[in-house]
C-alpha cells in the first residue's frame, strides 16, 4: 500500500491575527495537488486554531502544537486533548525537540502524551531527532530508537501516528540533512518498526522529515524512498510552502 505524502506546517509561536489571515489566504489561493496525492496539516498557535480552521479550504487540516498528558483540570496554562477533540481539531504535534529541550519533556512523558491524545481520538505527529553532539558521536540511531520505543511502549495502534524525524541541528539553522542522511535515518527507523512493532506498521507508517525544508530542497528530499513528506517550520509561513506541498508530485510520478 502506497503511503500518502504528508506535509505539516508548524507555525510555532508566530503570527498576529492579520498575518494569520494572510497565510490562510495564501493557502486557499495556492494551486496544490489533490487530497488523494497529499495530506496537508497546518499548526497555528492555540489562540488562532478556531480562526484558521473556520477559514481554510477543506483540503487543509489543522493541528495543535501540543496538548496535556492527561485529562484536564488544575493544570494552569495547559490545553487538554479533550478540548482539542471538542473543537474538532484532528491533529496534534507532540514531542517537538523545542519542547524536549526547553521544557524538559522526557521520552517517557512524550510517549504518555501520544498515548493519551490517541485515546481521545486525536491523530498525532510524533517528533524524534538527535542533537549535533549526538550525531557527531555516532549515536543518532540509538537516540531516535529510544525516542520511538518510548512511544511504541505506550500505544497499541500506529494507524493515527505520523513519525517526524527532525535532526535538532537542522531545525531553523539553515543546515539540512542531506537527502542521503535523511533517507538513511528514515530507513533505519522503518527497520526498527519492522523488528520491534510489526512489518505492517513499518510498511504503512509515514515517516516525514523536518529541519530547514524549503522550496529549493524539497523535491530531492521528497524523492527519497523512505521520506513520506515533511514537517516544515519557518517556510510554512511563506509562499514557498505551496512549492513544498507540490513536492508530493515526485512520489506520484515515481
Amino acid at each position: 500500500m502506497a503511503r500518502k505524502f504528508f506535509v505539516g506546517g508548524n507555525w510555532k509561536c508566530n503570527g498576529t491575527l492579520e498575518e494569520v489571515k494572510k497565510i490562510v489566504a495564501m493557502l486557499n489561493e495556492g494551486a496544490v495537488p489533490s487530497s488523494d496525492v497529499v495530506e496537508v496539516v497546518v499548526s497555528p498557535p492555540f489562540v488562532f486554531l478556531p480562526t484558521v480552521q473556520a477559514s481554510l479550504k477543506p483540503h487543509f487540516q489543522v493541528a495543535a502544537q501540543n496538548c496535556w498528558v492527561k485529562k484536564g483540570g488544575a493544570f494552569t496554562g495547559e490545553v487538554s486533548a479533550e478540548m482539542l477533540a471538542n473543537l474538532a481539531v484532528p491533529w496534534v504535534i507532540l514531542g517537538h525537540s523545542e519542547r524536549r529541550a526547553l521544557l524538559g519533556e522526557s521520552n517517557e512523558f512524550v510517549g504518555e502524551k501520544v498515548a493519551y491524545a490517541l485515546s481521545q481520538g486525536l491523530k498525532v505527529i510524533a517528533c524524534v531527532g538527535e542533537t549535533l553532539e549526538q550525531r557527531e558521536s555516532g549515536s543518532t540511531m540509538e537516540v531516535v530508537a529510544a525516542q520511538t520505543k518510548a512511544i511504541a511502549d505506550k500505544i497499541s495502534s500506529w494507524d493515527n501516528v505520523v513519525l517526524a524525524y527532525e535532526p535538532v541541528w537542522a531545525i531553523g539553522t539553515g543546515k539540512v540533512a542531506s537527502p542521503a542522511q535523511a533517507q538513511e535515518v528514515h530507513l533505519e527507523l522503518r527497520k526498527w518498526l519492522q523488528g520491534n512493532v510489526s512489518p505492517q506498521v513499518a510498511e504503512t507508517t509515514r515517516i516525514i522529515y523536518g529541519g530547514s525544508v524549503n522550496g529549493a530542497n524539497c523535491k530531492e528530499l521528497g524523492g527519497q524512498t523512505d521520506v513520506d513528506g515533511f514537517l516544515v517550520g519557518g517556510a510554512s509561513l511563506k509562499p514557498e510552502f505551496i512549492d513544498i506541498i507540490k513536492a508530493a508530485e515526485v512520489k506520484k510520478s515515481a
